[in-house]
């Protein structure tokens, strides 16, 4: 494991695996380098490329240095793009591919991007007049990370059942429980759940996906993405929803950068 120091000082921990053209993988909630899909992407995507697999601030043995801010995420991206020579590919999944898009419109760095469901809400302009963040925040503050998984799973429309039944697999619970403090770091990243109109500007050729059984308000929001962004293709991964399985991503995610 290796560090890099982001901007304003706070140790980014990363792992870099495989050899080749350096691709950079960027987690979305509760996810880190030990848990979530990236594991099992960046094993199969090392056979082609090296691999930059990182904990987000506040995750696994990166530090996390107050306040937290959107700007602070795109900082500790762009360290770790220097740290892998400054000319990269980037791949985000959910949220970390709405912050992999906010650092990729502003700069030259990303040579390609993919991108897996960003969950905008472009088809319920309510959500975002919910203060999400400062609920979550508030939950945080008083102790209560269960409670703040279980909110951030049922304002996601994660199925009652699952939600109910996710404490009891103990050890999956205490890895989400470990990473609930960041919830309100991804609330930040999504700011106001609209895709932003200066994504218009970035010329960085960029994969959009999504799966093909996925929530319809993801598919939107996608299709709305590439509606907006100049260089962009879209394709649809078949039987995938918004856990995507590694086997069905990285096939496309090889094609896409060996063009």
């Amino acid at each position: 494991m290796s560090h890099v120091i982001s901007k304003d000082g706070t140790r980014i921990a990363y792992e870099r695996l495989g050899s080749g053209p350096p691709v950079i993988l960027v987690d979305g909630a509760l996810c880190s380098r030990a848990f979530g899909p990236m594991p099992k992407i960046a094993e199969l995507l090392k056979q082609h490329f090296t691999v930059y697999l990182y904990d987000r601030r506040g995750r696994g043995e990166s530090g996390d240095t107050p306040p937290h801010a959107k700007a602070r995420e795109v900082e500790d991206l762009e360290a770790l793009i220097g740290a892998a020579g400054g000319s990269v590919y980037a791949v985000g999944l959910s949220s970390g591919a709405a912050l992999a898009l906010e650092t990729a419109v502003g700069t030259s760095s990303i040579k390609k991007l993919a991108v897996y469901e960003p969950p905008y809400m472009v088809d319920d302009a309510r959500f975002a007049e919910i203060d999400h963040q400062g609920k979550l925040e508030a939950l945080v503050a008083a102790g209560q990370r269960g409670a703040a998984v279980k909110y951030f799973m049922r304002m996601v429309n994660v199925p009652a059942p699952v939600v109910f039944m996710m404490p009891l697999m103990r050890g999956i619970w205490r890895q989400l429980q470990a990473v609930a403090h960041t919830l309100p770091y991804d609330m930040a990243v999504m700011g106001n759940w609209q895709i932003p109109g200066r994504f218009a500007k970035l010329a960085t050729p960029t994969l959009a996906m999504y799966g093909s059984k996925t929530q319809t308000r993801l598919k939107r929001a996608l299709e709305d993405l590439v509606k907006l962004l100049p260089s962009v293709r879209q394709q649809v991964l078949p039987k995938q929803t918004h856990n995507v399985n590694a086997d069905v991503l990285v096939p496309a995610l090889v094609a896409f950068f060996k063009e």
